[in-house]
């Protein structure tokens, strides 16, 4: 269903669907893959995230972002203060368990290229947190980057196991 009749122009056909450009979306989806890797494995092995002094780390970081929620120009917005305060702070173990895991199942799916797309949907929602928690780090560039393997999740995961799981998956 296309009501006005648009077509696809042929380069982002060629960029987000030619399977002959994978290899671009293998180098994009290892290197932001890695570095999820390695911020979940960071976590998952530390007390301070998982284990006996669960959320003490979250806990560090949330209250540095409660402070950055002042001012006239506050790096975090005070409805995503109210957000933290509110939500995050009194379940920070929860919180932090789901932070860890979930960095370290984002860098794992993407590195074996098995669900890129939802993949790097989940990265990017993480990215965005970060970015509203008022860290800049590398996150700008890992969310384009994670939004770029969302529009190229037909490809991205060719040379991977998308190459064969998508075709059981979206069989008709």
């Amino acid at each position: 269903m296309n009501p006005l009749n648009l077509s696809t122009p042929r380069f982002f056909k060629f960029i987000f669907e030619d399977s002959r450009i994978a290899w671009l979306w293998l180098v994009v989806r290892i290197y932001v893959g890695w570095i999820w890797l390695e911020a979940g494995w960071s976590k998952v092995t530390n007390s301070v995230w998982i284990g006996g002094g669960a959320g003490k780390a979250l806990d560090g970081f949330i209250k540095g972002s409660l402070t950055k929620a002042g001012g006239a120009h506050p790096d975090v917005q005070s409805w995503y203060a109210f957000f933290l305060e509110n939500v995050v702070l009194p379940h920070v173990i929860f919180w932090s368990n789901v932070v860890s895991c979930g960095e370290l199942l984002v860098g794992i799916a993407l590195i074996l290229g098995a669900f890129v797309g939802i993949a790097a949907f989940f990265g990017a929602f993480m990215n965005l947190n970060y970015l509203l928690a008022g860290t800049v780090s590398v996150n700008p560039i890992l969310f384009t980057l994670s939004i770029l393997l969302m529009l190229a999740w037909k490809i991205a995961g060719y040379i991977g196991i998308d190459r064969y799981l998508l075709k059981i998956v979206l069989r008709n």
